[in-house]
């Protein structure tokens, strides 16, 4: 199945002041539409154009490397737009999200500070990461378009921490995006969502 770029699930201001109108035309229009077309092109050169946008990542993954990285990217993208929010974050986890952050992570607190040292000591490009691995959840960081798929991980919260995410708004200040992120811009209910179909 073909690599569609969706549609923002918000008006690109809805989420200033902590992720810009700019930024986001920018990052949707110009580089997430840059890894549907690429990957359209390499998926279907490399006979892999009718599979699913997961199957593509994982099939991909340590044998064709530029497929890989477009179509872990449009992966990564699809959700992300819906990792966030107007008006998200917050302390208050909805089901059975507060438990298990609390049983697996050891509690919130202890969640926002792990996730933002993931991302700020992720060197160069690359992702944060919650994910459900052999049903706990777990925190990690990956380079680049990698993510938890390819590591037997099901990823339910992820953040962008390519510089193209924050740059306009926090310029080298990745620490301070991604406290913004977690405390003003988490959708949690659909990280809850992934939570459940990844736990069933």
């Amino acid at each position: 199945m073909a690599f569609e770029l969706p549609e923002l699930p918000y008006a690109y201001d809805a989420l200033s002041p902590f992720m810009s109108a700019e930024t986001l035309e920018y990052h949707h229009d110009k580089h997430h539409k840059a890894y549907v077309d690429t990957g359209n092109k390499l998926a279907s050169e490399a006979g892999m154009g009718d599979l699913s946008v997961e199957e593509v990542v994982k099939k991909s993954y340590g044998t064709h490397q530029t497929l890989f990285n477009n179509a872990a990217q449009h992966y990564n993208h699809i959700h992300f737009w819906k990792w966030m929010k107007k008006d998200g974050g917050g302390t208050k986890l909805p089901g059975k999200l507060e438990s298990a952050v609390a049983s697996d992570l050891g509690g919130y607190d202890k969640f926002k500070a792990d996730l933002i040292a993931a991302g700020t000591t992720q060197f160069g490009s690359g992702w944060a990461w919650l994910s459900v691995k052999d049903g706990k959840l777990e925190i990690s960081k990956t380079p680049n378009g990698e993510n938890p798929l390819v590591h037997g991980g099901e990823p339910i919260l992820g953040v962008d921490v390519w510089e193209h995410s924050y740059y306009i708004d926090y310029r080298n200040a990745r620490p301070k995006y991604l406290e913004a992120f977690v405390d003003n811009l988490i959708n949690w209910d659909y990280v809850l969502e992934r939570y459940e179909a990844a736990t069933k």
